[in-house]
Parts: structure tokens; sequence; C-alpha cells
């Protein structure tokens, strides 16, 4: 019996031996997994977030060189001016910059006649957005929120209880929020090729999935982003595994034969290309796909005529070989609105306000309501 119990002792000292010897190497390949989870995890968040913002003025930051108004919120604005004075000018416009651009690309007042300028009394004000340039980031930038800074702009810079807004390509998207949130302020409107959102109510869906598999895949997909998951639009645009916005990386395959053509009248744009981005790339073109991509709060197929007496008009000009805003979309939304005066130009791009003459056109036909 003793032997026995000796026997059964050791088996179980040697079982318990087997036990602590398999128990101790899963342990630590339990911490060992959640340690690399914890990093893992750590990792990935640090990689999505987009660093902070260079403010101008700030301590490092880039140095403030343009005039600037300060908004109720404390953000400061910064602007440049076109035509004639403010003070003798009969007709005060606000111009809005497009996708990855600042106040100094200003086309239609770049490119107005001075002598329409003079004879018609035109004063232009081009201006910065949020993050861009000079001007202050807006990390809580909404839909309605660039409208109430135009608004405030112009009473600042006393342009008066009405004026006129003109809008180039995503500059264009935001004329549509200030027909929305402030149509009782404005004289007239133009939105020159204005950039679609997909996702607007109101617009067929075999027309807006036709028009969105034309871009490119790495478009398709840049655009998903914004939209779904906006959270992820800094490391998609950033990420090196496979490519990104066309846009961002100012791709000529995105560009027409005219475009191509008139590049060289944009020539200028090396002198202040370097300002346009320098306050940090998320809070110009990254947060610029998440606002004209996400979810809007209205659609502008519901919107109405906000001059049912015709004491002022809306203009939407669009080419039909424009390859960055589809005119498909354009025209649909120009037979849905009925009250816009909608002008097609045959053979042109994008660019097409680079067209000798075409800035001249444009103002007249704003200022005559033709």
């Amino acid at each position: 019996m003793g032997v026995v119990n000796r026997r059964n002792s050791a088996a179980h000292t040697s079982n318990q031996n087997k036990t602590t010897s398999i128990q101790l190497p899963l342990g630590i390949f339990g911490t060992v997994l959640a340690v690399l989870f914890i990093g893992f995890v750590a990792w990935s968040y640090q990689t999505i977030q987009p660093p902070p913002p260079k403010i101008c003025g700030s301590l490092n930051g880039p140095t403030i060189t343009a005039p600037r108004i300060k908004l109720r919120d404390g953000r400061n604005l910064a602007y440049k001016e076109h035509g004639v004075p403010k003070d003798v000018a009969k007709h005060k416009i606000i111009f809005v910059h497009g996708f990855d651009a600042c106040r100094h690309d200003a086309y239609v007042a770049k490119t107005l006649s001075p002598d329409v300028a003079e004879v018609l009394g035109v004063y232009i004000v081009s201006f910065d957005r949020p993050g861009y340039g000079e001007s202050d980031p807006h990390p809580n930038q909404t839909v309605k929120s660039l409208a109430l800074d135009i608004e405030e702009l112009a009473d600042k810079l006393g342009l008066g209880s009405k004026f006129y807004i003109i809008g180039f390509s995503l500059g264009g998207q935001v004329v549509w929020r200030c027909l929305k949130y402030i149509p009782h302020r404005l004289a007239g409107a133009v939105l020159i090729a204005p950039v679609l959102n997909y996702w607007w109510a109101g617009l067929p869906a075999n027309l807006t999935n036709e028009v969105f598999y034309q871009q490119k895949l790495q478009d398709q997909w840049t655009v998903r982003v914004a939209h779904y998951i906006p959270w992820l639009t800094y490391w998609w645009n950033t990420q090196k595994w496979f490519p990104s916005s066309s846009l961002i990386a100012d791709s000529i395959d995105l560009l027409s034969l005219q475009d191509r053509e008139l590049l060289p009248k944009r020539s200028d744009r090396k002198n202040h290309v370097a300002q346009v981005r320098q306050q940090g790339e998320h809070e110009t073109v990254h947060r610029d796909l998440i606002l004209a991509f996400g979810s809007w709060e209205f659609s502008p197929l519901d919107l109405e005529n906000p001059f049912p007496n015709n004491e002022g008009s809306v203009h939407i000009w669009q080419g039909d070989e424009d390859l960055i805003v589809p005119v498909k979309v354009q025209r649909y939304i120009a037979q849905k609105l009925p009250w816009i005066q909608y002008h097609e130009l045959q053979g042109a791009g994008h660019l097409f306000p680079h067209v000798d003459g075409m800035s001249d056109t444009i103002i007249k036909s704003l200022l005559s309501g033709k």
C-alpha cells in the first residue's frame, strides 16, 4: 500500500509539474497578445489623427500678410479686394474660391476687364475659406456655418444690406448654402461648375450611379470615405498603400482638352500655391471633402426662388466637357429649378473662366439678370 501511495504521489506531483509547465507559457502568451493588441490600437488611433494645424500668426506658424476681419467667435478671415474702390462701387460681389485654392484664385475677379469693372462699377472681394491661406481653421465647420461667415464678412466690410455672390467649383457648392441660409442678403448669385453631392435628396439614383462610377476607382473610394466614415478621411488621403484623391494629387487626368490648353493662364499660381495648405492639409482639402460629400440637412433641389419678383437672378455656368463636375447632373438640377438661368458652354471644361472675355460675360449676365 505504501509503495502504491508513493507512486500515486509521484504521479500526482508529475502531473502538477506538467500542468504548471503548460499554464505558464499560455499566461505569458496571453499577456503578450494583450500588449500587442493595445499597442496596435494606440498606433492605429495615432495614425488616423491629423496633426494640429499651424495657425497663422501663432508661434512657428505662417506669417500674416493679408488684411483680415475677426468673426464673432474669434476666428479671422483673410480677404483680398479687386475692381473699383468699395466706396464708389455700384455692385459689390463676394467671390468664393474652389477646392485647394485661396483668395488669390479669384478667377472671375482676376480676368475681369478693367474697363468693364470701371464702367459697371464692380467691386469684388475674395476671401480664404476657413483653414485655407491665412484664415483661421474651423474644426466645427458645418454646411451652414460658412454661409453665416460670408454674411458676417459682408457686414464687417460694409457691403450693404444686399450683395452678389459668385462661387467656382466647390465654391459654387457654397453658393447653394447661401441660397438656403442667407437668401435675404443676396442681390444675385452665380454658380460656376458647382460641385455636386451624390447623396443630395431628389437626385435620381440611376443618374447619380452613372456619373459616380465614371470616376476613377480611387476617387469613388475617396468620396465614399468622406461620406460614410469621415473620421478616416485624413488617414485615407495620407496613407501610401494605394492611391487616394486625384484632386488632391492635382492629376492632369481630370482635365479636358480645353483645360489643358488653359493651364498656362494659371501660371501665376506658382506665386501663392504654397500658401493654400500652409496651415495643414486636414483643415483645407480634407475638411472640404467631408463637408462637400457629407450628409446635408437640405438639398438644393428643394430650394425656392429667392427672387420671386425678379429683383435678382441665379445663374449656373457649366462646360459640357467638364471631367470633374458631370454636366448631366447640372442639366437635371436646372430642369428641376426653372428659376435658375442655365448656361451650358460647348467644348468647355472645368477651367473655362480663364477663357478670354468669359468673366466679362458672366458679370454682365449677372448684373443684367440675363
